[in-house]
């Protein structure tokens, strides 16, 4: 029996989202099919809609996101219908040289995969999903090893974000960056994962929390995620955090933007013997210039982070055990519930700088 559901697809680069019906694949053998919970939609969806990143199309959008297993294949242990789970783009094989040393998140199996077959439309044309997930469906099939179980007493719309934006933020801080109690940490874009980043240096300890954005509306969702102080972006503003931070820039700085501009301000703004974090995914058509005197003379460290320097399946559940007891709430990270159908309108909000997560809801059970 075919299984047909309803999945927000962009046919090519810079088209409109549409919902549209999407034919299933059958589950295989070690295969699992997830009616959709919540799904949040990131920038990176953003990115497959304008062509920034270019994924095989027509693609079903969506990486992020929560839901409950409702059917198995023969060869998956571990998982039963009825399990509470979240969906984990990122899934490494176990296998190849990176997961034997201990990054998975540089899986040689997930490198540079922006989407997979899966599935297909009304009139029969193969259907790509997004990353290998395509959240922003009612339900999807993928591989057992791309589930996440969660842990009882977890709101299941809430832990979609853990999937990616809470993930890669807090990650970042306390993996890549390594935030200690005291330190000065400044976060550049408050988007989903950026206030992520906010809501990781404050359970770090970090003494000085510098936030910045382009908007003032997110002032108060920032001071609420626990910075101490909010900047909007403007010029000189790398000049402006040393200045609060007696001269000598924070101790870290997590770029959330991914563009050429805010990543030479981030490094501006770090202090000698400090460290710049690159979070945000910037094109490849920009280019970020450094003199060879200001890398010797300033010793500080720049690097990226790519999903948060974690392994999902120790990472999420750490996670939402702290959620669960009160210790990270994930509640002001969504400004917007919406549908399938409202998702180009999120898109806009996203375009225009308002808001942080819209969060579709799709199954309230």
């Amino acid at each position: 029996m075919v299984n047909v559901v309803k999945a927000v697809v962009v046919a090519e680069p810079g088209a409109r989202p549409q919902v549209r019906e999407v034919a299933l694949p059958g589950v295989g053998e070690t295969d699992v099919r997830v009616r959709i919970a919540a799904a949040g939609v990131c920038h990176s969806d953003l990115s497959m809609v304008n062509g920034t990143i270019t994924p095989q199309y027509p693609v079903v959008l969506g990486h992020e996101a929560s839901g409950t297993v409702v059917e198995t294949g023969p060869g998956v242990t571990g998982l039963r219908p009825g399990d509470h789970v979240v969906l984990n783009w990122a899934a490494a094989c176990r296998e190849c040289w990176f997961c034997a040393h201990g990054e998975p998140w540089l899986c040689q199996a997930v490198e540079g995969v922006t989407s997979v077959p899966g599935g297909t439309l009304e009139d029969g044309t193969r259907v790509h999903t997004c990353m290998g997930v395509g959240g922003f469906a009612e339900e999807v099939v993928l591989p057992a090893r791309s589930v996440v179980p969660l842990p009882g007493g977890v709101p299941l719309d809430l832990a979609a974000l853990l999937g990616c934006a809470v993930l890669t933020g807090i990650g970042a801080v306390r993996n890549t960056a390594g935030v200690r109690p005291g330190e000065s940490v400044l976060v550049l874009g408050l988007g989903g994962i950026g206030l992520s980043a906010v809501l990781g240096a404050r359970a770090a300890g970090a003494a000085e929390i510098i936030a910045v954005d382009v908007s003032p509306e997110k002032e108060k969702l920032a001071l609420a995620a626990g910075a101490t102080r909010y900047l909007l972006s403007e010029p000189g503003l790398a000049k402006q955090v040393r200045k609060l931070t007696g001269g000598r820039g924070v101790d870290h700085a997590l770029e959330c933007v991914g563009s050429a501009a805010t990543i030479r301000t981030a490094w501006g703004a770090v202090r000698r013997g400090g460290q710049c974090t690159i979070v945000g995914v910037g094109r490849r058509d920009q280019e970020v210039v450094f003199n060879p005197l200001e890398l010797f003379h300033f010793s500080r460290t720049l690097t990226s982070s790519i999903y948060g320097a974690a392994d999902p399946d120790r990472d999420i559940p750490l996670l939402a055990g702290q959620v669960r007891s009160g210790e990270l709430d994930l509640a002001g990270l969504v400004t917007h519930r919406i549908t399938l159908g409202e998702v180009p309108e999120a898109f806009a909000r996203m375009e225009a700088g308002h808001g942080v997560r819209s969060l579709i809801e799709l199954d309230r059970s």
